[in-house]
C-alpha cells in the first residue's frame, strides 16, 4: 500500500464545486462561477471563485487604481510619453514627493501634489482593505488575526510615509513611490543618521524577519513530515492529540530541546511575523526624531565601541605656526 505524500503530491482531493457558507442578510452576492484548476491544486485547493468584493472591495480596489494610475502617467511622464522607455527604466522611475522648502503645505501638482494625492489615495485604499478583512472575518465566525497581522504592515507603511514626514515637519522625509528609488531612500536614511545597523528597533525587526522565516519553514516541514500519521488535520490534532502531534513533538524535543503544540506554533509564529514591522516602525519613527545619529548613540549606551584612533587628527592649518592668514 503506498504511502499518502503530499510534497509532491498526485492526489488531488477534489470534491463538488460550492459557493461557500450562506453570507448574512443585507452582504452583496458572491459573482463568478467556480471552476477547478488542476495546477493549482496541486499546491493548494483547485477551485477558483466564486468572489466577494462588497461595497469596501470595490471602494478600495476603486482609490488603489487610481493611485496606481497617478503614479504610472507620472513615470510616463517622466520618459516623454515613450512606452519603451517606461519599460526599459521602469526599475529607476519614482513618483517623489516634494521638496524641502515647501514642508508640510500642499505643493504644485508638478512639485510633489501627485504624490501628496497618491499617498491619500493608497492609504485609503489600504484602510478600505483593512476594514474588510475584519469585517469578512467576522461574518464567517473567523478570528481576527489576519486583520491585525495585516494592520502592523500599515502602520510601517503609515510611519514611512506620514507619522514620521509630520514629527520632521517635511514631506520631503516621505518614501518615493518607485522600485529602486525607495531602496535608495533607505541607504540614504541609514547614511545620514549614522547607520541602521546601530538602531536596536531594526536589530529586533531583523530577529523577527528571520525568526518568523526560520518558525513558518519549520512548521511547514514538520507538518509535511507527519501528514502521513494525519498531521495536517491540526485543528483535530490541538484538541485530541494523536500520534502525529505526538511524534512532531517528540521530533523537536529531540531536535530542538523544547517542543509547540498544534496551536502554539501558530501563536510564535503569528508574534514573530508581526513584531517585524511593528518595532522596525518604531525604529524608524524614532530616527531623525529623537535620534539624530545611531552610531553615536549606540557608543554612548556601551552597545559598541568607538572606532579605533588609526589615523593622526587632521590639523588645521591655520593653526599652523608661521601660516599666513
Amino acid at each position: 500500500m503506498a504511502e499518502y505524500q503530499n510534497l509532491f503530491t498526485t492526489v488531488q482531493p477534489v470534491g463538488p464545486l460550492h459557493d461557500g457558507i450562506a453570507l448574512p442578510r443585507g452582504d452583496w452576492r458572491r459573482s463568478g462561477q467556480p471552476f477547478l484548476v488542476h495546477l493549482l491544486g496541486r499546491i493548494g485547493n483547485a477551485q477558483v471563485g466564486p468572489i466577494y468584493l462588497g461595497g469596501l472591495g470595490v471602494a478600495s480596489l476603486l482609490f488603489g487604481t487610481l493611485a496606481f494610475n497617478i503614479i504610472g502617467f507620472n513615470m510616463l511622464a517622466s520618459v516623454g510619453w515613450n512606452p519603451l522607455q517606461l519599460i526599459k527604466q521602469l526599475f529607476w522611475l519614482a513618483l517623489e514627493p516634494p521638496p524641502p522648502s515647501f514642508g508640510l503645505s500642499i505643493p504644485p501638482l508638478a512639485q510633489g501634489g501627485w504624490w501628496l494625492m497618491t499617498g491619500f489615495l493608497l492609504t485609503t485604499s489600504l484602510l478600505l482593505w483593512w476594514a474588510r478583512t475584519y469585517r469578512r472575518a467576522r461574518q464567517l465566525g473567523l478570528g481576527t488575526h489576519v486583520a491585525w497581522a495585516f494592520a502592523a504592515a500599515i502602520w510601517l507603511f503609515l510611519v514611512c510615509g506620514f507619522f514620521r514626514p509630520i514629527m520632521m515637519g517635511s514631506w520631503a522625509e516621505a518614501v518615493p513611490f518607485g522600485i529602486f528609488p525607495h531602496l535608495d531612500w533607505t541607504t540614504a536614511i541609514s547614511l545620514r543618521y549614522g547607520n541602521l545597523f546601530y538602531n536596536p528597533f531594526h536589530a529586533l525587526s531583523i530577529v523577527f524577519l528571520y525568526g518568523s522565516v526560520l518558525l513558518f519553514a519549520m512548521h511547514g516541514a514538520t507538518i509535511l513530515a507527519v501528514t502521513r500519521y494525519g498531521g495536517e488535520r491540526e485543528i483535530e490534532q490541538i484538541v485530541d492529540r494523536g500520534t502525529a502531534s505526538e511524534r512532531a513533538a517528540l521530533f523537536w524535543r529531540w531536535t530542538m530541546g523544547f517542543n509547540a503544540t498544534m496551536e502554539s506554533i501558530h501563536r510564535w509564529a503569528w508574534w514573530f511575523a508581526v513584531l517585524c514591522p511593528l518595532v522596525g516602525g518604531i525604529g524608524i519613527l524614532l530616527t531623525g526624531t529623537v535620534v539624530d545619529n545611531w552610531y553615536l548613540w549606540s557608543v554612548k549606551h556601551h552597545v559598541v565601541p568607538s572606532y579605533p584612533s588609526v589615523m593622526p587628527m587632521p590639523v588645521d592649518p591655520a593653526l599652523l605656526i608661521g601660516a599666513k592668514p
